[in-house]
């Protein structure tokens, strides 16, 4: 279990998964796609971002097997999401979109 307060886990992990909007499935189809414009195609299981790779092994995790890194990377995207969704999507920026699904959020998915 990671170094941190039970508290403060459980609106992590709440925030997380909200702000993850993408399935597992979604992902891992997403990061083997968007690799594929690559020069040289990755095997599927090793496409994407280490950030991204990282967000679809959390998303296979129960809570109680959550460590202190994947505290620090779910941290890292809710600030992520938080931080450009706000002041840059308005411009439709598809590199923007592009950017958000590689780390599980697809902007354009309406809110569930």
């Amino acid at each position: 279990m990671a170094d941190i307060d039970t508290l403060e886990l459980d609106a992590l992990w709440a925030e997380f998964h909200r702000v993850v909007n993408m399935t597992s499935q979604e992902l891992s189809a997403w990061l083997t796609e968007y690799d594929a414009d690559k020069s040289a195609q990755p095997l599927p299981e090793h496409a994407g971002s280490p950030t991204g790779l990282h967000v679809l092994d959390i998303l296979h995790k129960r809570r109680a097997d959550l460590t202190n890194d994947d505290i620090s990377v779910m941290y890292e995207v809710v600030d992520a999401v938080g931080d450009q969704r706000d002041d840059d999507l308005r411009d439709g920026d598809p590199s923007l979109r592009h950017r958000l699904m590689s780390i599980g959020h697809d902007p354009l998915k309406p809110p569930a």
